[in-house]
Protein backbone atom coordinates (compact mmCIF):
# COMPACT_ATOMS: atom_id res chain seq x y z
CA UNK A 1 0.00 0.00 0.00
CA UNK A 2 2.89 2.45 0.83
CA UNK A 3 4.55 1.59 -2.56
CA UNK A 4 1.38 2.42 -4.32
CA UNK A 5 1.19 5.49 -2.41
CA UNK A 6 4.68 6.46 -3.51
CA UNK A 7 4.00 6.08 -6.72
CA UNK A 8 1.08 7.85 -7.23
CA UNK A 9 3.00 10.77 -5.54
CA UNK A 10 6.08 10.23 -7.69
CA UNK A 11 3.20 10.79 -11.19
CA UNK A 12 0.99 13.59 -9.52
CA UNK A 13 4.35 15.79 -8.20
CA UNK A 14 5.97 15.36 -11.96
CA UNK A 15 3.50 16.00 -14.26
CA UNK A 16 2.01 17.98 -11.98
CA UNK A 17 5.22 20.16 -11.46
CA UNK A 18 5.67 20.44 -15.39
CA UNK A 19 2.08 21.43 -15.94
CA UNK A 20 2.18 24.10 -13.63
CA UNK A 21 5.44 26.06 -14.71
CA UNK A 22 4.09 25.28 -18.48
CA UNK A 23 0.66 27.27 -17.69
CA UNK A 24 2.90 29.85 -15.43
CA UNK A 25 4.97 30.32 -18.71
CA UNK A 26 1.50 31.67 -20.38
CA UNK A 27 0.22 33.17 -17.26
CA UNK A 28 3.26 35.12 -16.55
CA UNK A 29 3.77 36.36 -19.82
CA UNK A 30 0.10 37.21 -20.18
CA UNK A 31 0.53 39.48 -17.29
CA UNK A 32 3.22 41.51 -18.56
CA UNK A 33 1.45 42.10 -21.88
CA UNK A 34 -1.41 43.60 -19.48
CA UNK A 35 -3.70 40.60 -21.41
CA UNK A 36 -6.36 40.07 -18.64
CA UNK A 37 -6.27 36.07 -17.39
CA UNK A 38 -9.73 34.87 -16.37
CA UNK A 39 -9.08 31.82 -14.68
CA UNK A 40 -5.77 29.85 -14.14
CA UNK A 41 -6.32 25.78 -13.51
CA UNK A 42 -4.04 22.65 -12.83
CA UNK A 43 -5.94 19.61 -14.02
CA UNK A 44 -9.52 18.49 -15.75
CA UNK A 45 -13.03 18.03 -14.28
CA UNK A 46 -14.19 18.83 -11.30
CA UNK A 47 -13.02 21.65 -9.63
CA UNK A 48 -11.80 20.39 -5.90
CA UNK A 49 -9.95 23.39 -4.95
CA UNK A 50 -10.46 27.43 -5.92
CA UNK A 51 -9.76 30.82 -4.56
CA UNK A 52 -10.79 34.22 -6.69
CA UNK A 53 -8.06 36.67 -6.63
CA UNK A 54 -8.38 40.00 -7.83
CA UNK A 55 -8.81 39.69 -11.22
CA UNK A 56 -8.01 35.84 -11.75
CA UNK A 57 -9.81 32.95 -10.20
CA UNK A 58 -6.97 29.87 -9.13
CA UNK A 59 -8.59 26.28 -9.49
CA UNK A 60 -7.32 23.00 -8.76
CA UNK A 61 -9.09 19.96 -10.74
CA UNK A 62 -9.31 16.27 -10.15
CA UNK A 63 -7.55 15.04 -13.27
CA UNK A 64 -3.87 16.20 -13.40
CA UNK A 65 -3.19 15.64 -16.84
CA UNK A 66 -3.31 19.12 -17.95
CA UNK A 67 -4.26 22.42 -17.26
CA UNK A 68 -5.54 26.17 -18.83
CA UNK A 69 -5.08 29.81 -18.61
CA UNK A 70 -8.35 31.13 -19.72
CA UNK A 71 -7.79 34.77 -21.21
CA UNK A 72 -10.19 37.48 -21.87
CA UNK A 73 -10.91 37.09 -25.34
CA UNK A 74 -8.96 34.21 -26.48
CA UNK A 75 -12.17 32.20 -27.41
CA UNK A 76 -14.20 35.06 -28.73
CA UNK A 77 -13.47 38.57 -29.91
CA UNK A 78 -14.15 40.49 -26.98
CA UNK A 79 -13.35 44.86 -27.03
CA UNK A 80 -12.80 44.51 -23.05
CA UNK A 81 -10.14 46.08 -21.29
CA UNK A 82 -6.80 43.56 -21.62
CA UNK A 83 -8.62 41.57 -24.06
CA UNK A 84 -6.02 38.81 -26.00
CA UNK A 85 -7.98 39.65 -29.53
CA UNK A 86 -7.17 42.86 -28.68
CA UNK A 87 -3.58 42.61 -28.00
CA UNK A 88 -0.79 43.22 -30.86
CA UNK A 89 0.45 40.36 -32.65
CA UNK A 90 4.13 39.71 -31.01
CA UNK A 91 2.25 40.09 -27.62
CA UNK A 92 -0.12 36.95 -28.71
CA UNK A 93 2.80 34.93 -29.66
CA UNK A 94 4.28 35.71 -26.88
CA UNK A 95 2.11 34.56 -24.84
CA UNK A 96 1.70 30.89 -27.20
CA UNK A 97 4.99 30.08 -26.99
CA UNK A 98 5.77 31.02 -23.34
CA UNK A 99 4.33 27.50 -21.70
CA UNK A 100 6.78 25.52 -24.04
CA UNK A 101 9.09 27.44 -23.66
CA UNK A 102 9.50 27.36 -19.99
CA UNK A 103 9.30 23.74 -20.07
CA UNK A 104 12.22 23.45 -22.93
CA UNK A 105 14.51 26.07 -20.41
CA UNK A 106 13.47 24.01 -17.33
CA UNK A 107 14.69 20.77 -19.39
CA UNK A 108 18.02 22.06 -20.25
CA UNK A 109 18.70 23.45 -16.42
CA UNK A 110 17.85 20.76 -14.78
CA UNK A 111 19.91 17.98 -17.41
CA UNK A 112 23.24 20.47 -17.54
CA UNK A 113 22.63 20.33 -13.48
CA UNK A 114 22.86 16.53 -13.55
CA UNK A 115 25.52 16.05 -16.28
CA UNK A 116 28.01 18.68 -15.09
CA UNK A 117 27.36 17.38 -11.30
CA UNK A 118 28.00 13.82 -12.39
CA UNK A 119 31.60 13.93 -14.03
CA UNK A 120 33.88 15.13 -16.53
CA UNK A 121 33.82 14.52 -20.33
CA UNK A 122 36.17 12.15 -22.18
CA UNK A 123 39.10 14.15 -23.80
CA UNK A 124 41.46 13.92 -27.40
CA UNK A 125 43.76 12.62 -25.40
CA UNK A 126 44.50 8.87 -26.05
CA UNK A 127 44.57 6.68 -23.38
CA UNK A 128 45.44 3.60 -25.16
CA UNK A 129 45.57 1.75 -28.64
CA UNK A 130 43.55 -1.69 -29.29
CA UNK A 131 45.60 -3.80 -30.57
CA UNK A 132 45.07 -5.38 -34.19
CA UNK A 133 43.10 -2.21 -34.77
CA UNK A 134 43.71 0.49 -37.25
CA UNK A 135 44.84 3.74 -34.53
CA UNK A 136 47.83 0.70 -33.69
CA UNK A 137 48.63 -0.46 -36.81
CA UNK A 138 49.29 3.31 -38.79
CA UNK A 139 51.65 4.48 -35.72
CA UNK A 140 49.31 6.07 -32.91
CA UNK A 141 50.76 6.06 -29.56
CA UNK A 142 49.31 6.16 -26.06
CA UNK A 143 49.45 10.25 -25.18
CA UNK A 144 48.98 11.41 -28.66
CA UNK A 145 46.36 14.10 -28.54
CA UNK A 146 43.93 13.84 -31.45
CA UNK A 147 43.95 17.31 -32.76
CA UNK A 148 42.08 16.94 -35.76
CA UNK A 149 40.27 14.31 -37.94
CA UNK A 150 39.89 15.07 -41.85
CA UNK A 151 40.91 18.55 -40.86
CA UNK A 152 37.44 19.00 -38.19
CA UNK A 153 38.44 20.04 -35.05
CA UNK A 154 38.67 17.26 -32.39
CA UNK A 155 38.09 18.53 -28.35
CA UNK A 156 36.84 15.68 -27.25
CA UNK A 157 35.36 12.14 -27.56
CA UNK A 158 32.04 13.76 -28.68
CA UNK A 159 33.44 15.25 -31.52
CA UNK A 160 35.39 12.51 -32.58
CA UNK A 161 32.62 9.87 -32.74
CA UNK A 162 30.70 12.92 -34.78
CA UNK A 163 33.37 12.76 -37.23
CA UNK A 164 33.59 9.11 -37.42
CA UNK A 165 29.76 8.22 -37.31
CA UNK A 166 29.85 10.61 -40.93
CA UNK A 167 32.63 8.63 -42.28
CA UNK A 168 31.03 5.09 -42.93
CA UNK A 169 34.48 3.49 -42.71
CA UNK A 170 36.44 5.43 -45.33
CA UNK A 171 39.83 6.51 -45.12
CA UNK A 172 40.52 9.85 -42.57
CA UNK A 173 43.06 11.92 -42.35
CA UNK A 174 44.36 12.01 -38.43
CA UNK A 175 46.37 14.78 -37.21
CA UNK A 176 47.80 14.25 -33.25
CA UNK A 177 49.69 16.36 -30.96
CA UNK A 178 52.80 14.26 -29.70
CA UNK A 179 55.42 15.49 -27.52
CA UNK A 180 54.32 19.46 -28.72
CA UNK A 181 54.96 18.16 -32.69
CA UNK A 182 52.11 18.10 -35.00
CA UNK A 183 51.85 14.53 -36.65
CA UNK A 184 49.65 13.55 -39.67
CA UNK A 185 48.36 9.87 -40.38
CA UNK A 186 45.62 8.20 -42.95
CA UNK A 187 43.97 5.60 -41.04
CA UNK A 188 42.04 2.94 -42.80
CA UNK A 189 38.72 2.85 -39.75
CA UNK A 190 38.42 -1.17 -38.50
CA UNK A 191 35.40 -2.33 -39.50
CA UNK A 192 33.44 -4.81 -36.99
CA UNK A 193 30.26 -6.49 -37.83
CA UNK A 194 27.31 -7.77 -35.37
CA UNK A 195 24.44 -9.81 -36.18
CA UNK A 196 21.23 -7.11 -34.95
CA UNK A 197 17.82 -8.62 -33.68
CA UNK A 198 16.54 -5.00 -33.82
CA UNK A 199 14.60 -6.13 -31.09
CA UNK A 200 14.26 -3.47 -28.08
CA UNK A 201 13.29 -5.19 -24.35
CA UNK A 202 11.92 -3.96 -21.20
CA UNK A 203 13.42 -5.22 -17.79
CA UNK A 204 11.33 -8.92 -18.15
CA UNK A 205 12.23 -9.37 -21.32
CA UNK A 206 9.20 -8.14 -23.70
CA UNK A 207 9.57 -6.54 -26.94
CA UNK A 208 8.37 -3.06 -26.23
CA UNK A 209 9.03 -2.10 -29.64
CA UNK A 210 11.45 -2.86 -32.59
CA UNK A 211 13.17 -0.90 -35.14
CA UNK A 212 11.45 -0.57 -38.43
CA UNK A 213 12.28 -3.28 -41.32
CA UNK A 214 14.32 -5.53 -39.06
CA UNK A 215 14.82 -8.71 -38.80
CA UNK A 216 12.56 -9.07 -36.29
CA UNK A 217 9.92 -7.56 -37.99
CA UNK A 218 10.19 -9.59 -41.21
CA UNK A 219 10.31 -12.80 -39.10
CA UNK A 220 6.70 -11.61 -37.66
CA UNK A 221 7.60 -10.97 -33.74
CA UNK A 222 5.51 -8.66 -32.66
CA UNK A 223 5.57 -5.99 -30.36
CA UNK A 224 4.50 -7.14 -26.55
CA UNK A 225 5.68 -10.82 -27.15
CA UNK A 226 7.50 -11.93 -24.13
CA UNK A 227 10.54 -13.96 -24.95
CA UNK A 228 10.41 -17.21 -22.96
CA UNK A 229 13.52 -19.14 -24.61
CA UNK A 230 16.28 -18.34 -27.11
CA UNK A 231 17.74 -21.58 -28.95
CA UNK A 232 15.90 -23.54 -26.50
CA UNK A 233 17.59 -21.90 -23.43
CA UNK A 234 15.36 -20.43 -20.86
CA UNK A 235 15.40 -16.25 -20.32
CA UNK A 236 13.74 -16.35 -17.07
CA UNK A 237 11.87 -13.15 -17.50
CA UNK A 238 15.14 -10.99 -17.63
CA UNK A 239 16.22 -9.09 -20.09
CA UNK A 240 20.09 -9.31 -18.87
CA UNK A 241 19.54 -12.85 -19.02
CA UNK A 242 18.68 -12.52 -23.08
CA UNK A 243 21.39 -10.43 -23.92
CA UNK A 244 23.51 -13.10 -22.23
CA UNK A 245 22.47 -16.17 -24.02
CA UNK A 246 22.74 -14.03 -27.24
CA UNK A 247 26.43 -13.06 -26.73
CA UNK A 248 28.09 -15.71 -24.48
CA UNK A 249 29.71 -17.44 -27.72
CA UNK A 250 31.18 -13.46 -28.49
CA UNK A 251 32.82 -10.63 -26.37
CA UNK A 252 29.90 -9.01 -24.34
CA UNK A 253 29.28 -5.22 -26.32
CA UNK A 254 28.53 -2.93 -23.76
CA UNK A 255 26.64 -0.90 -25.81
CA UNK A 256 24.49 -3.54 -26.32
CA UNK A 257 23.09 -3.33 -22.60
CA UNK A 258 23.46 0.35 -22.96
CA UNK A 259 20.93 0.77 -25.83
CA UNK A 260 19.24 -3.05 -25.20
CA UNK A 261 19.23 -3.68 -29.04
CA UNK A 262 20.13 -7.24 -28.72
CA UNK A 263 23.11 -8.18 -31.07
CA UNK A 264 25.72 -11.02 -31.97
CA UNK A 265 29.30 -10.47 -33.14
CA UNK A 266 29.30 -11.93 -36.02
CA UNK A 267 32.77 -12.95 -35.58
CA UNK A 268 32.10 -15.81 -33.36
CA UNK A 269 28.78 -16.63 -34.39
CA UNK A 270 27.58 -18.47 -37.95
CA UNK A 271 25.04 -16.21 -40.02
CA UNK A 272 22.51 -18.67 -39.11
CA UNK A 273 19.39 -18.68 -37.87
CA UNK A 274 18.45 -17.59 -33.91
CA UNK A 275 15.08 -19.75 -32.62
CA UNK A 276 12.82 -17.48 -29.98
CA UNK A 277 10.47 -19.16 -28.21
CA UNK A 278 7.72 -16.54 -27.57
CA UNK A 279 4.67 -15.99 -25.40
CA UNK A 280 2.26 -14.47 -27.55
CA UNK A 281 -1.54 -13.83 -25.49
CA UNK A 282 -2.43 -16.71 -24.48
CA UNK A 283 -0.42 -18.76 -27.02
CA UNK A 284 3.65 -19.54 -27.59
CA UNK A 285 4.84 -19.03 -30.82
CA UNK A 286 8.60 -20.02 -32.21
CA UNK A 287 10.06 -17.72 -34.51
CA UNK A 288 13.18 -18.59 -36.33
CA UNK A 289 14.95 -15.03 -37.08
CA UNK A 290 18.49 -14.63 -39.32
CA UNK A 291 19.75 -11.61 -37.73
CA UNK A 292 21.00 -7.93 -40.07
CA UNK A 293 24.06 -7.59 -40.44
CA UNK A 294 25.55 -4.47 -39.71
CA UNK A 295 28.76 -2.89 -39.91
CA UNK A 296 30.50 -0.45 -37.61
CA UNK A 297 33.84 1.58 -38.07
CA UNK A 298 36.23 1.97 -35.34
CA UNK A 299 40.14 3.81 -35.07
CA UNK A 300 40.41 1.56 -32.56
CA UNK A 301 41.65 3.75 -29.47
CA UNK A 302 40.26 4.32 -25.43
CA UNK A 303 40.46 8.43 -24.56
CA UNK A 304 41.16 9.34 -21.42
CA UNK A 305 38.60 11.54 -19.08
CA UNK A 306 39.83 15.29 -19.10
CA UNK A 307 40.22 16.60 -15.61
CA UNK A 308 38.18 17.02 -12.80
CA UNK A 309 37.68 20.47 -12.80
CA UNK A 310 34.53 23.04 -12.31
CA UNK A 311 35.56 23.86 -15.63
CA UNK A 312 35.79 20.94 -17.55
CA UNK A 313 32.66 19.88 -15.97
CA UNK A 314 30.58 22.11 -17.09
CA UNK A 315 31.81 21.22 -20.47
CA UNK A 316 30.37 18.16 -20.27
CA UNK A 317 27.39 19.67 -19.10
CA UNK A 318 26.82 21.48 -22.29
CA UNK A 319 28.28 18.99 -24.35
CA UNK A 320 25.41 16.24 -23.18
CA UNK A 321 23.20 18.76 -23.01
CA UNK A 322 23.18 19.55 -26.40
CA UNK A 323 23.21 15.50 -27.58
CA UNK A 324 20.34 15.36 -25.05
CA UNK A 325 17.90 18.22 -26.96
CA UNK A 326 18.90 17.33 -30.26
CA UNK A 327 17.63 13.82 -30.02
CA UNK A 328 14.43 14.87 -28.90
CA UNK A 329 14.54 16.67 -32.68
CA UNK A 330 15.81 13.75 -34.10
CA UNK A 331 13.23 11.21 -32.55
CA UNK A 332 10.40 13.92 -33.82
CA UNK A 333 12.26 13.35 -37.20
CA UNK A 334 12.09 10.17 -37.16
CA UNK A 335 8.48 9.79 -36.34
CA UNK A 336 7.52 12.05 -39.42
CA UNK A 337 9.72 9.88 -42.11
CA UNK A 338 8.47 6.79 -41.12
CA UNK A 339 11.28 5.47 -39.20
CA UNK A 340 9.22 5.07 -36.01
CA UNK A 341 5.57 4.02 -35.60
CA UNK A 342 3.05 5.50 -33.66
CA UNK A 343 3.67 2.07 -31.96
CA UNK A 344 6.71 3.53 -30.04
CA UNK A 345 5.79 6.92 -28.94
CA UNK A 346 4.67 6.73 -25.44
CA UNK A 347 1.86 8.46 -23.31
CA UNK A 348 0.47 9.95 -20.19
CA UNK A 349 0.14 5.66 -18.85
CA UNK A 350 3.29 4.60 -20.39
CA UNK A 351 5.26 7.63 -19.21
CA UNK A 352 3.09 7.40 -15.48
CA UNK A 353 4.59 3.25 -15.81
CA UNK A 354 8.21 4.94 -16.36
CA UNK A 355 8.11 7.44 -13.32
CA UNK A 356 7.32 4.55 -10.89
CA UNK A 357 9.95 2.42 -11.94
CA UNK A 358 12.13 5.69 -11.37
CA UNK A 359 14.98 4.72 -8.74
CA UNK A 360 16.73 7.80 -6.52
CA UNK A 361 16.06 11.53 -6.94
CA UNK A 362 18.69 11.63 -9.95
CA UNK A 363 16.45 9.09 -11.89
CA UNK A 364 13.53 10.56 -11.17
CA UNK A 365 15.11 14.17 -12.29
CA UNK A 366 16.20 12.79 -15.52
CA UNK A 367 13.20 11.58 -16.27
CA UNK A 368 11.54 15.06 -15.08
CA UNK A 369 14.00 16.45 -17.46
CA UNK A 370 13.00 14.31 -20.43
CA UNK A 371 9.48 14.73 -20.23
CA UNK A 372 10.05 18.17 -19.67
CA UNK A 373 11.61 19.14 -22.73
CA UNK A 374 9.50 16.68 -25.07
CA UNK A 375 6.09 18.20 -23.82
CA UNK A 376 7.69 21.73 -24.85
CA UNK A 377 8.91 20.66 -28.29
CA UNK A 378 5.73 18.64 -28.97
CA UNK A 379 3.56 21.35 -28.13
CA UNK A 380 5.33 23.87 -30.69
CA UNK A 381 4.46 21.79 -33.44
CA UNK A 382 2.25 22.68 -35.68
CA UNK A 383 -0.76 21.05 -35.11
CA UNK A 384 -4.18 22.96 -34.10
CA UNK A 385 -4.91 22.64 -30.55
CA UNK A 386 -1.15 22.70 -29.74
CA UNK A 387 0.45 25.80 -28.72
CA UNK A 388 2.43 25.33 -32.35
CA UNK A 389 -0.72 25.29 -33.91
CA UNK A 390 -2.35 28.71 -32.62
CA UNK A 391 1.21 30.14 -33.11
CA UNK A 392 0.66 29.47 -37.00
CA UNK A 393 -2.91 30.97 -36.69
CA UNK A 394 -0.94 33.91 -35.99
CA UNK A 395 1.59 33.90 -38.30
CA UNK A 396 -1.07 33.53 -41.16
CA UNK A 397 -2.89 36.25 -39.67
CA UNK A 398 0.19 38.72 -39.90
CA UNK A 399 0.51 37.74 -43.26
CA UNK A 400 -3.34 38.46 -44.35
CA UNK A 401 -2.97 41.45 -42.05
CA UNK A 402 -6.66 40.18 -41.11
CA UNK A 403 -7.71 37.37 -38.38
CA UNK A 404 -9.17 34.14 -39.72
CA UNK A 405 -13.13 34.26 -39.37
CA UNK A 406 -14.10 33.31 -36.33
CA UNK A 407 -16.12 30.05 -37.35
CA UNK A 408 -12.92 29.03 -39.46
CA UNK A 409 -10.43 29.14 -36.54
CA UNK A 410 -12.95 27.30 -34.35
CA UNK A 411 -13.26 24.54 -36.92
CA UNK A 412 -9.80 24.28 -37.54
CA UNK A 413 -9.06 23.55 -33.62
CA UNK A 414 -11.91 21.17 -33.68
CA UNK A 415 -10.36 19.34 -36.44
CA UNK A 416 -6.51 19.41 -34.51
CA UNK A 417 -8.50 18.55 -31.16
CA UNK A 418 -9.79 15.49 -32.70
CA UNK A 419 -6.22 14.56 -34.30
CA UNK A 420 -4.83 15.08 -30.60
CA UNK A 421 -7.65 12.87 -28.73
CA UNK A 422 -7.20 9.85 -31.93
CA UNK A 423 -3.52 9.64 -31.29
CA UNK A 424 -3.87 9.69 -27.89
CA UNK A 425 -6.09 6.95 -27.85
CA UNK A 426 -4.10 5.31 -30.02
CA UNK A 427 -1.03 5.98 -27.97
CA UNK A 428 -2.56 4.87 -24.84
CA UNK A 429 -3.79 1.43 -26.03
CA UNK A 430 -0.18 0.62 -26.77
CA UNK A 431 0.87 1.84 -23.34
CA UNK A 432 -1.29 -0.60 -21.78
CA UNK A 433 -0.91 -3.76 -24.40
CA UNK A 434 3.01 -2.97 -23.57
CA UNK A 435 2.27 -2.57 -19.32
CA UNK A 436 0.13 -5.24 -19.38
Amino acid sequence: MVGVLIIAIKIIVLLGFLILIHELGHFTVAKLCKVKVNEFAIGFGPTIWKKQGKETKYALRLIPLGGFVSMEGEDEESDKEGSFSKASIPKRMAIVVAGATVNIIFAIIVYFILVSTSGTYISNEIDSTIDSYAAAEAGLQAGDKIVKVNDEEIKSKYDLDEVMNKNNGEEVKVQVERNGELLDFTVKPTEVKSRVTGIYLDDEAKIITMDKGSAAKKAGIENNDVILKINGEAVDGSRDKAIEILNKSSNENENVKENQNESVNEDNQDNEAIEFTLQRGNAEVTVNLVPDVVSTYYLGVNMKYAKDTFINRCINGWMETKVFVFSIFDNLRQLFTGNVGLDQMMGPVGISEVVANTNGFREFFEMMALISLSLGVTNLLPIPALDGGKLLILLIEAIRRKPLKQQTEINIQLVGFAIIIGIFLMVTYNDILRIF
